[in-house]
């Protein structure tokens, strides 16, 4: 059996734990009192397998039979509005995305806050998903524990070093001893390489907040699509009976317990109001998550060049939770020495070597 502490309690690291555990003994350390506090507890997931550059889209077309085997898609759909100055954008993600093209009527058939008179283009996507991200979390998190492995909370790495050829991490004067890390910490990722002495590889968290509205209306909003605006400027969902708006914003910021900006959402919330018939007259709760990036938007799984037993399973940005059953399973391949299901090429395009 091999030791393996994995660093961060989101999807990721929940995942990887669950996957690794069934052939090694798995201790992994969160530095919250939670799981999923940051990013993984507060994202409004959807499972588009057409969403993300192409290494992105391979692991979401490898994941998509975990996904249907933990039960967490239900059917959505899609929706994207634009303008008629936005005809050329429009039609880039349109096509982009494998969408159909449809007219404002059937747009307004499928959303009827649709307006008519700001909206000229709509394109539809049937397959698009809604995937359950708690249950996703904790049926990750059963599967690890079933199999052994450990979970600490309140464990906020301090120390790493590398002793007589094994990992020695401390947290708050808890110590553990192990073969493999992996790093899976999220926007705090290259910290955590750089406690260790490995190079960052340049990591960047961006802010996206969101809004938790009425249903518009007073409309019985369940089986409306999640709705997109050109060029992601702004896009909105059901959930639970009220309706997320949310302004895709991307603003880099350091790792840190994110909050929303009440200007970002009143502009966010301004550029989906123009689209729709419906005003939002009260916002009943806001947040943020933090959204994190390798360089090339790619995500980042493999041994690290200079240290072997170091592996890093990061730069999810937004596409965390849909590419996670493939991605942990990727990741327990590489850390466990075994042979992965994917292409060589998408093994390699996600490698941190690509950034040596």
């Amino acid at each position: 059996m091999t030791d393996v502490i994995v660093i961060g309690g989101g999807i990721a690291g929940v995942s990887a734990a669950a996957e690794l555990a069934i052939e090694a003994t798995v201790t992994l350390l969160e530095a919250e009192d939670a799981l999923a506090y940051h990013a993984s507890g507060r994202s409004a997931a959807m499972f588009l397998k057409t969403y993300g550059n192409t290494t992105v889209r391979a692991l979401n077309e490898a994941s998509e039979d975990g996904h249907l085997a933990a039960g967490v898609l239900s059917q959505r759909g899609m929706m994207l509005l634009g303008k008629q100055h936005e005809a050329d954008a429009f039609e880039t993600e349109r096509k982009s995305f494998g969408m159909a093209r449809i007219t404002i009527d059937e747009a307004r058939a499928k959303l009827p806050i649709v307006n008519t008179k700001t909206c000229a283009l709509a394109g539809y996507l049937e397959t698009a998903q809604d995937l359950d991200t708690d249950l996703l979390i904790q049926s990750y998190r059963k599967a690890a524990l079933d199999a052994g492995a450990r979970f600490v909370t309140n464990a906020k790495v301090d120390m790493i070093s590398k002793e007589a050829g094994r990992w020695h991490i401390r947290s708050a004067g808890r110590e553990w001893f192990a073969d493999i890390i992996v790093n899976a910490a999220g926007a705090w990722a290259d910290q955590v390489a750089t406690l260790a002495g490995i190079a960052p590889i340049g990591i960047q968290p961006f802010r996206r907040s969101m809004a938790r509205v009425p249903a518009p209306g007073g409309y019985n909003v369940r089986d409306w699509p999640f709705v997109d605006g050109v060029n992601e400027a702004w896009y909105a969902k059901p959930d639970a009976g009220k309706w997320l708006v949310s302004p895709s914003e991307e603003d880099p910021i350091a790792p840190q317990d994110a909050w929303a900006d009440d200007m970002v959402l009143a502009e966010g919330i301004a550029r989906y109001q123009d689209m729709v018939t419906e005003e939002v007259t009260r916002v009943e709760t806001s947040w943020a998550g933090l959204r994190s990036f390798a360089p090339d938007r790619a995500l980042v799984i493999g041994r690290d060049m200079t240290e072997p037993s170091f592996v890093w399973l990061t730069g999810q940005g937004g596409y965390g939770f849909q590419t996670a059953p493939a991605a942990a399973r990727l990741c327990a391949d590489i850390a466990l020495a075994r042979t992965s299901d994917l292409a060589k090429a998408v093994v390699s395009s996600l490698s941190p070597a690509r950034f040596a």
